[in-house]
């Protein structure tokens, strides 16, 4: 290849072209930090509901176990408002990840601009289309994994052990149905109810990891030794 064409192609854009492009660069990644700061905020309120809820329930031996049942319709609420975030955080931080790899990663290899897989163009189509590049069920099923699973988790647990204990620790299954019972719904409907109301986010959960993005690409082995700590210890 002659050294004319490898500057053709290295030249595919100017130094004002560059700056104009490391400005858009910070303004995606900008856009995905406030997103992911939004992500945080409802992952938070959800936290401090759940723990509203076992001091409530905990507050005494004759307090009722009912908050943690609520609680669980309202972290639900949670999860769908950050399952919506998540998405518009992923679209921006999808751009922001183009531009690292096909931008940046060429000039730090000193390699210069390359646009020979036509990054530019479909990153282009993208701003003259915008599309969320992740389902509602798909980012649903990733909160869940990540965080919402743990929540849910804890809730239960305690619930539960709230039945077994208190007010003092349960003698029989009889029993165990009455302390579950709410007003005039019996106890064994109010578990299976619960069982039904887990065993949906589960199902979401190990059906969108099934069909997860990137599940067949393959990963790098994880070096023995961490040549960037290196680099940075000098």
């Amino acid at each position: 290849m002659s050294e004319s064409h490898i500057e053709g192609k290295q030249s595919a854009f100017d130094p004002a072209d560059i700056t104009a492009l490391s400005h858009l660069y910070r303004g995606e990644l900008y856009r995905s930090t406030v997103w992911r700061t939004r992500l945080d905020a409802t992952t938070n309120w959800a936290v401090l509901t759940t723990g509203i809820a076992l001091s409530l329930t905990f507050s005494s031996e004759t307090a009722s176990p009912l908050p943690l049942v609520l609680v669980g319709l309202l972290v639900v609420t949670f999860l769908l408002i950050e399952a919506r975030r998540y998405r518009f955080f992923d679209f921006w931080r999808m751009r922001a990840h183009v531009l690292e790899v096909q931008f940046f990663g060429p000039i730090l290899r000193g390699e210069g601009v390359q646009v020979e897989n036509g990054w530019n163009e479909i990153l282009y189509q993208d701003y003259r289309a915008p599309n969320l590049h992740i389902t509602y069920a798909e980012a649903v099923g990733r909160r869940l994994r990540n965080n919402y699973s743990w929540i849910f988790a804890i809730q239960v647990t305690a619930y539960v052990g709230k039945l077994l204990i208190h007010p003092a620790p349960v003698a029989s299954v009889q029993e165990f149905w009455l302390r579950a019972a709410i007003g005039p719904i019996p106890g064994q409907f109010v578990l299976l109810a619960g069982l039904a109301f887990h065993a949906t986010w589960i199902a979401i959960a190990i059906a969108t990891y099934r069909s997860r993005r990137g599940a067949g690409r393959a990963r790098p082995q994880t070096p023995e030794r961490d040549r960037l700590l290196d680099l940075a210890r000098g």
